[in-house]
């Protein structure tokens, strides 16, 4: 998916590994079509997940728009909202993610040394 994309419901990014599941951080972020704040939010997620956390990270985002009953397993009241799934314990930030210090802090992710 490239930023001129239109997310899906269910879109999946690997890690940079490319191999599912042995990432360090899952996250899931929930949108409602899209909106300028929706696409921001997937926007500033990504660049976020790219500096900070080097290709250690899952990024599934779900439309709730198509799916609206995936808000209930997370439960959504917002959006966007951005769950960190793993590492244990689930954490959520809601907004569109320009603030990268807030973010950062919200969802735990240690940063690298040097970033």
């Amino acid at each position: 998916m490239t930023e001129h994309d239109s997310p899906s419901p269910a879109q999946f990014e690997p890690d940079a590994a490319g191999t599912p599941g042995a990432c360090l951080y899952s996250l899931r972020l929930y949108i409602a079509g899209e909106t300028p704040k929706s696409l921001a939010a997937i926007r500033n997620l990504r660049a976020l997940c790219a500096m900070h956390l080097a290709g250690e990270y899952s990024i599934e985002v779900i439309d709730l728009r198509v799916n609206p009953q995936l808000a209930a397993a997370d439960q959504i009241l917002a959006i966007p909202t951005v769950v960190r799934h793993l590492p244990a314990p689930l954490r959520k930030v809601i907004g569109d993610l320009s603030d990268t210090e807030r973010v950062l802090v919200g969802l735990d992710i240690q940063t690298r040394a040097g970033s």
